[in-house]
């Protein structure tokens, strides 16, 4: 009976145990719960308004602010505001800060100064684009609207500051949209510690400076926590956390006290209670227990190193039927610890040894090909935490093969240092495959391109010449006829055939500039590019905006009819689906690449439907660019969305005029 007691009466102690602990982790559960809720909160608005700022960056450099008047980019402006609801309106502040155009009013009208002179000062000093804080209630737009600014430069001048107006609603709706429980307060705050979204009561409180609890938690320090009391007269406990690129806003999340204590304060009376009752017969309970546990602990001890054994056993014939080959690095030391098959996969051994070996990461970079070093030396050394690593290199030692590192970082746990656990994978066969499909895939795409210049001068000097010679010899037997009396009928079935013939050269001159534009090899990709979307705009009724930025010269053959071939497929997408009436072309030469940006505003797409059979018109064209950049090792990117247009991303990497291996 006082066994059974002994046992029993420690299970209660336990329950409440339990229930405390349970309480506990409720009580750190919502306090995760906050913080993933808050990080959830940054990482959206901070993705939200880092957009904003890069597309005003974006508009800052349009070429229609060189023009001597700002009527085109007023109506650029207004395009790109209609195609954006979170901007009110887009401003141009000249260096005095007195505002030179606005959105609200027409070009021309009486504007005055600026707001929020503080962040334009800011503006004017750094020259770099920022947010500004929510402002008061404005003249013009009748709202509180939050000032996004861009410095407007033209060779090296601050020529203006682009400011664009955005309501702070998209804020509130991340903020009131993120999930939290009721009762929970959310509030965003600017870097003056002013409210500009807040969940409860935001009507009476934006704009209006937040309590000062608040305002002493951002002024020290970028995160943390604080205990509060909100308008409403309930304590809170807070936590909140700086948004990056927002010059000190900061977005806080706070949780009633009373809801995050109660759990504790009832599981604490329950431990209590129980305790005070099996505290006597517990103890009696103790020494049979630590002996039983002391036996249960041998016998687990036992199994685990039998169980261990049998698994290393099991792993090193796996790995030695799937022919890999396995090392680990200890990351401090530099020592490497390489199974058999690894040394001879690095050609370090003739024959796969049965045991491991240790030696110096140095003693395996020499066994690799002198290019590849820094690339594995640099991967393996720099893995931090949970990180993956994975790099492809070719030995040193003729004849070399291609091989693979796969591994990952982990902590030591006897030393607390990092150690990459990897293994090698033999990828010589393959890689070579595919070196061979990217030679051939290259060689493809330079016949095409020879086919389509000698198909294009053929048609042009041949065809077009007897298309010209027919035009002459019925001009003469116009003239013959014309001389004869009678003969009207005669001629008008001449003229037919004349006009017809003149079409038939028309057709044959646009075949061979489709083929292979002569602008693309006398004048380069930058005038082969403005003269084609030029008839590109005259034939489908689009208009049409080339801009070139950087650097100016030739680039190399294949990668000018690369973009060329990739604009022009862009551009036969837009006429096919986009129902476009403005498209955009940019060509930015950086110091080491070349960057192309395809703009539509069209009705844009579901990038999911590109996998589906309605897009394949549109996939086919989308594959034929991405094709094109991977064999110069670029990359396309697209951004779109139903109704609010297509921007396609093209990169090249492009060196000193060369083209990047």
């Amino acid at each position: 009976m006082l066994l059974v007691m002994a046992a029993a009466i420690p299970l209660i102690l336990f329950a409440g145990w339990v229930v405390f602990l349970n309480a506990r982790q409720a009580r750190t559960d919502s306090r995760l719960a906050a913080l993933e809720t808050l990080n959830r909160v940054v990482g959206r608005l901070s993705s939200e308004l880092g957009l904003q700022v890069e597309i005003a960056e974006t508009l800052a450099t349009s070429a229609s602010l060189d023009a001597p008047d700002l009527d085109s980019f007023y109506i650029e402006a207004l395009r790109i505001k209609q195609a954006r609801p979170l901007w009110e309106t887009i401003e141009l502040v000249d260096p005095k800060g007195n505002q030179v155009l606005n959105l609200l009013r027409p070009i021309g009208a009486d504007l005055g100064a600026t707001a929020d002179r503080e962040n334009f000062e800011r503006i004017l000093a750094t020259r770099k684009a920022a947010i500004g804080g929510i402002g008061p209630i404005g003249p013009i737009s009748g709202k509180r609207l939050v000032a996004l600014r861009a410095p407007v430069e033209r060779h090296g001048e601050l020529k203006f500051v682009l400011t664009v107006a955005l309501v702070p609603d998209a804020v509130s709706q991340i903020l009131k949209g993120a999930g939290a429980p009721p009762g929970w307060v959310g509030v965003v705050v600017d870097a003056k510690g002013n409210i500009v979204a807040r969940t409860i009561g935001e009507p009476f409180e934006l704009g209006r400076p937040a309590g000062a609890a608040v305002r002493q938690a951002i002024s020290e320090g970028s995160e943390g926590n604080y205990t509060a009391t909100t308008p409403e007269g309930a304590r809170v406990d807070s936590i909140f956390k700086e948004l990056p690129g927002t010059s000190g806003w900061s977005v806080h999340l706070g949780i009633p006290t009373d809801q995050l204590d109660a759990p504790v304060r009832r599981s604490a009376f329950v431990l209590a209670s129980g305790g005070a009752v099996s505290l006597t017969l517990g103890m009696a309970l103790v020494w049979f227990t630590a002996r039983d546990i002391s036996q249960r602990r041998l016998e687990q001890e036992a199994q685990a190193a039998l169980a261990l054994k049998a698994s290393e056993e099991r792993r090193r014939i796996m790995v030695d039927a799937a022919d890999l080959g396995v090392f680990s690095l200890t990351v401090s030391t530099g020592d490497v610890i390489a199974s058999g098959r690894a040394l001879q996969m690095l050609q370090l051994s003739d024959e796969a040894a049965h045991e491991d070996l240790t030696l110096a990461l140095d003693r395996v970079v020499e066994a690799i090909e002198p290019a590849d070093r820094a690339a594995v030396r640099n991967a393996l050394l720099h893995c931090r935490g949970d990180e993956a690593v994975t790099v492809d290199f070719r030995t040193a030692t003729p004849p070399a093969r291609w091989l693979r590192v796969n591994g990952r970082c982990s902590q030591r746990p006897d030393t607390g240092g990092e150690v990459v656990v990897a293994v090698l994978v033999d990828i010589d066969d393959s890689k070579r495959a595919e070196l061979d499909r990217q030679r051939l895939l290259r060689r493809l795409g330079k016949a095409e391109e020879d086919e389509r210049k000698r198909l294009s001068r053929e048609l042009h000097d041949q065809i077009g010449q007897t298309v010209t010679g027919l035009l002459f010899g019925l001009k003469n037997v116009e003239q013959a006829i014309a001389q004869l009396p009678g003969q009207a009928a005669q001629l008008d079935s001449l003229h037919a055939l004349q006009a017809l013939a003149s079409d038939i050269g028309r057709d044959i001159h646009q075949i061979a500039a489709d083929l292979r534009p002569a602008a693309l090899d006398d004048l380069g990709l930058y005038k082969a590019v403005e003269a084609f979307c030029s008839e590109w705009s005259r034939r489908f009724g689009v208009s049409t905006d080339v801009q070139t930025l950087g650097r100016a010269g030739r680039l190399p053959p294949e990668v000018e009819s690369a973009i060329y071939r990739a604009i022009q497929e862009a551009l036969t997408n837009v006429a096919k689906h986009a129902d476009a009436r403005h498209v955009s072309v940019v060509l930015d030469r950086r110091e080491e690449e070349l960057r192309v940006i395809v703009e539509d505003d069209g009705k844009g797409f579901d990038p999911s439907r590109r996998a589906s059979p309605d897009g394949a018109s549109q996939r086919l064209g989308l594959s034929f660019i991405e094709e094109r950049m991977s064999l110069l090792g670029g990359t396309l990117a697209i951004e779109t969305e139903p109704r609010h247009g297509t921007t396609l991303f093209l990169t090249v990497p492009v060196i000193n005029g060369s083209l990047r291996s």
